[in-house]
């Protein structure tokens, strides 16, 4: 029977898990990783900051002292400025040069005192020193310390050698640039105007400077290293917090799969609040729900047991007996025994296939938008053209359309329908009335369903949802029904997060009522 919904499918709900706050892994991870990134950055910008700072004292030095000399020896005689400019090299350590207004070198410290400094060519250094200058480049590259241009003495030296010589003439500011000797050492040159258009060069290898930067490189790579291993210790920390519990629970999970253990104790650890102890839980859960599953399938194959037995203890016996006899009654009765046993079988394994496959087909229905009046007039339509003179009638209030409206599966739900209608049927007299109505009740789409039969016992009112439980007089035709269709019933509508019930018609002196209710979708 074909059914029409008018609706559009819909997609599974998965449940949503809300992984948030300061315990979930996620965080402890990245504080973790931040942690070491946060130390090794500042680190980093702080030895960048000390040496910036300590390269800005440094020029300011060599400016200071080429300021000096220009102020010292411009009222001086040219004797009198190269003693000056000689003393202050060796007080200084630096090289002293002054050059005439024409540009030509009239003065250089070293030629009477000799070098204050030595510029030291790498390849006579041990591999160390190597080394170092490699983590030189290397941190410059990673700070962005820009690119220093070598320092080369000029063939001819003249005052065109020297940039910040020309610059300081004409600015008449001290002007200054800092160069890279051989191995790597900062070569300051700072440069000063005097009145007369002379300048005054002085040039320093400040050696001392890159071994305070390596020094204060070497105390933070050990505070590094400590931050290093300080992490190391905490992930491993941190690691141990999530091996240890995941240990638990796959060798829970291993001893549920083994299924030599009918309980099996999963830790369900419930002082976490992280993804672990979520893990913990639905995994405890999900064993318990499958050792219920278990134990109604052992349950039911049980049932299924006792129940086919009885058939065929009959069958068995009509067969046997159909070779001893001769009366033609006889035989013909024995015929129709068989015959009905062999219905009650088809019967009964229909149903036992048909409540077998309810909670697996729930599982993976996609459910739709169901009009539950417009699903139940259909189903009405059916039962009417089964029924014969002096059947039971059967009466159905239409809602509203499309006020009934659920997600489900439409030949599901019609099935679970149809099942209770059929009891009701059942069980009332000939000529009876079965009333039908549904509505939206709040959050709900309530279906109700009464007959006018002798109605449920209080004490019966949840064991007839049992699988193969009927409370029936004993005049009614044994066999002719399994005990499952309320079963089946009950298994899809909690699919469909629903309840149903029984109870006695509060408008008629006898008689039972059913009612489902399923959660509404839509607007009322």
């Amino acid at each position: 029977m074909a059914l029409d919904t008018d609706s559009e499918r819909s997609e599974p709900v998965e449940p949503r898990l809300r992984f948030r706050g300061p315990n979930t892994l996620a965080t402890r991870l990245l504080a973790t990783n931040l942690l070491t990134l946060g130390l090794m950055t500042f680190g980093i910008l702080a030895l960048d900051q000390f040496r910036d700072q300590l390269l800005e004292e440094r020029i300011a030095r060599s400016e200071s002292v080429a300021s000096f000399a220009a102020n010292t020896i411009d009222d001086e005689t040219a004797a009198s400025q190269r003693q000056t400019l000689e003393r202050l090299g060796r007080v200084t350590e630096s090289r002293l040069r002054l050059y005439r207004p024409d540009g030509a070198l009239a003065i250089d410290s070293w030629k009477t005192t000799g070098p204050t400094f030595t510029l030291v060519d790498p390849r006579s250094q041990p591999w160390t020193k190597d080394a170092a200058r490699l983590l030189d480049r290397g941190f410059n590259a990673l700070t962005d310390n820009g690119y220093m241009k070598p320092f080369t003495e000029p063939k001819e030296d003249r005052r065109d050698s020297w940039p910040e010589a020309g610059d300081a003439l004409t600015s008449r500011k001290v002007s200054s640039v800092v160069r890279e000797a051989p191995d790597l050492t900062p070569v300051i040159s700072a440069a000063a105007a005097l009145p007369d258009g002379s300048v005054v060069v002085a040039q320093v290898n400040d050696r001392n400077y890159t071994r305070l930067i390596r020094s204060e490189r070497a105390a933070l790579a050990v505070a590094m290293l400590v931050a290093g291993l300080f992490s190391v210790a905490l992930s491993l920390w941190l690691a141990r917090t999530i091996v240890k519990p995941l240990r638990q629970i796959a060798r829970a999970a291993h001893r549920v799969r083994l299924g030599r253990a009918r309980e099996v104790r999963v830790p369900r650890l419930p002082a976490r609040r992280d993804e672990i102890g979520m893990l913990a839980r639905a995994v405890s859960d999900m064993s318990q729900s499958l050792r219920l599953r278990i134990d109604n399938i052992e349950a039911f194959a049980a049932d299924v047991t006792h129940e086919l037995k009885n058939p065929l203890a009959s069958l068995r016996s009509a067969v046997d007996s159909l070779e001893r006899i001769d009366d033609p009654a006889l035989r013909a009765q024995l015929t129709d025994v068989v015959r009905q046993d062999v219905l009650r079988l088809d019967r009964l394994i229909g149903d036992i296939s048909e409540a077998a496959r309810t909670d697996a087909e729930l599982a993976r229905a996609r459910f739709r938008k169901v009009d539950v009046g417009k699903m139940i007039e259909e189903l009405t339509y059916a039962w009417e053209a089964r029924r014969t003179s002096g059947a039971v009638r059967i009466a159905f209030a239409r809602p509203r359309q499309a006020s009934a409206i659920v997600l489900g599966d439409p030949a599901r739900l019609a099935r679970a329908i149809d099942n209770i209608v059929d009891n009701a049927i059942s069980f009332s007299p000939p000529g009876g009335l079965v009333e039908i109505a549904a509505a939206r009740v709040g959050d709900d789409i309530r279906i109700r369903i009464d007959d006018e039969g002798p109605g449920v016992p209080p004490a019966q009112r949840e064991a007839i949802f049992n699988r193969f439980h009927s409370v029936r007089p004993e005049a009614d035709l044994f066999g002719r029904h399994s005990g499952l269709g309320l079963a089946i019933a009950r298994a899809i509508v909690e699919g469909h997060d629903g309840e149903i019930d029984v109870a006695d018609r509060d408008d008629a002196p006898s008689g039972a009522r059913f009612t489902i209710r399923l959660p509404a979708t839509g607007e009322a």
